[in-house]
């Protein structure tokens, strides 16, 4: 009855990842770091650390911006503070952002448990492992219907890498995996606003409460995620069996994504093309089209936002900014003033967008019709092989200019060295 949920847990339990997988956990590691201590004095960060500095508690787990909390309270800040920016790695055959939702629940369990660095390590994949594959259980229909992928598939994920953390039995696990179910949640309603980090945290700590429970001997209906009246019936769910196809030999966390414009990642194919149009002035510009996949039309389409976090989420504001000589990949540039400048309005209400679902969600065609009537054309597809030492390089460069060098190469180091829970938290934390 519940084939999904067991082969998940045995994998949880079972699983021994390779030295390439764990090497891109290792990337994902930093750039999620980077982000979080960034994002630290987001409001999103800041009102959910007050809250929990309200409540207090025991000092289990660090957060971003400062103190040590109970374990949940710490992966909810952290899962929060970590996705504020919408600057952190996604999976397109996921439909999320993996590690904001899992690494919290890892991070806040592996230091209260003071569990070695190379087993947290071995969690975080894990757990970002299942979350893809729950994402391609629910499929296309799930995310259409309105639910946020991050924050639901990303629940189990959390459960899964807690679990690890905690040694659970495959039996346990699989009651983690049921009962967390009935807690994972989050909605694309919240998209451009501070709701839509807060999923993240959400399900970092929804993960880690549903593990601590099993753990106590708490007994759920194991099959609530792939059984009858389960998650997946209930939430508009396609039940894809092919998510288990190669589960533990193929660890398709390694075709994640990495951002490096500070924006919503259905913009960056068609950022990455405009780039190859960069001689092209303004000025010079009547009309801009862009092609995309349908999906991204609900997504990031917003025609005239106002505020900075909006802009995050609309073609014609990113492709207007980088036009006229915003730098995408800063984080200032994406602030309210920047939806109030006359020359970024204009410019944005020539932007047409149309789907076409020949073009995969990783691809985006843009072609400028110039005020002379010639165009200029050009296509990207962020699925294009990044050979690692590019991809070590870019998330290198893409932490100093978030933290600067010296905090950065801190941060690295530890990563590099596999250090232990406790000694990544306490660097969060600064």
């Amino acid at each position: 009855m519940a084939e999904f949920t067991d082969r998940l847990a045995e994998f949880v339990v079972a699983a021994r990842p390779g030295a390439a997988a764990l090497e891109m956990m290792r990337l994902s590691l930093f750039d999620w770091a980077a982000c979080g201590i960034a994002g630290r004095d987001e409001p999103v960060a800041r009102i959910t650390r007050e809250m929990i500095a309200d409540e207090g508690g025991a000092a289990q787990a660090h957060v971003f911006g400062g103190g040590a909390y109970p374990v949940r309270a710490a992966a909810l800040v952290n899962g929060a503070a970590s996705h504020a920016l919408d600057y952190d790695d996604t999976h397109f055959a996921h439909i999320g952002h993996p590690s904001v939702a899992v690494i919290p629940a890892a991070l806040a369990l592996g230091e209260q448990r003071q569990v070695s660095g190379a087993a947290f390590l071995e969690a975080c994949l894990i757990g970002v492992e299942t979350s893809v594959r729950v994402g391609v259980w629910l499929g296309r229909a799930h995310y259409q219907a309105g639910f946020h992928q991050t924050a639901t598939a990303g629940a189990f994920g959390a459960a899964a890498a807690a679990a690890r953390v905690l040694g659970l039995s495959a039996d346990r696990v699989a009651d983690a995996l049921g009962l967390v179910a009935t807690r994972a949640a989050g909605l694309k309603a919240q998209f451009g606003t501070m709701g839509k980090p807060y999923n993240a945290g959400i399900a970092a700590a929804s993960g880690v409460e549903a593990a601590l429970l099993v753990a106590r001997g708490f007994q759920p209906e194991r099959g609530a995620l792939d059984g009858p009246l389960g998650f997946g019936d209930t939430h508009h769910g396609v039940a894809d069996i092919s998510a288990l196809e190669g589960l533990g030999q193929i660890w398709q966390f390694e075709q994640i994504s990495h951002k490096f414009h500070a924006c919503c990642h259905g913009l960056h194919a068609v950022l990455e093309a405009a780039m190859d149009l960069s001689d092209v002035a303004a000025e010079d510009i009547a009309e801009i089209d862009v092609v995309t996949h349908p999906r991204w039309m609900t997504v990031c389409n917003q025609l005239a936002p106002m505020t900075g976090l909006g802009a995050k989420f609309s073609y014609g504001t990113v492709l207007a900014m980088r036009f006229l000589g915003y730098d995408t990949a800063r984080l200032d540039s994406f602030d309210d003033a920047v939806c109030q400048d006359p020359a970024v309005r204009a410019l944005r209400q020539r932007v047409r967008v149309t789907a076409d679902e020949a073009l995969s969600e990783t691809q985006a065609q843009l072609t400028l019709v110039l005020r002379d009537g010639s165009s200029r054309g050009a296509a990207h597809d962020l699925n294009r092989p990044m050979p690692l030492d590019v991809r070590r390089a870019k998330l290198r460069a893409k932490g100093e200019a978030l933290l600067g060098e010296a905090q950065a190469d801190r941060l690295w180091s530890l990563i590099e060295g596999d250090a232990e829970p406790g000694a990544l938290g306490a660097a969060i934390c600064r």
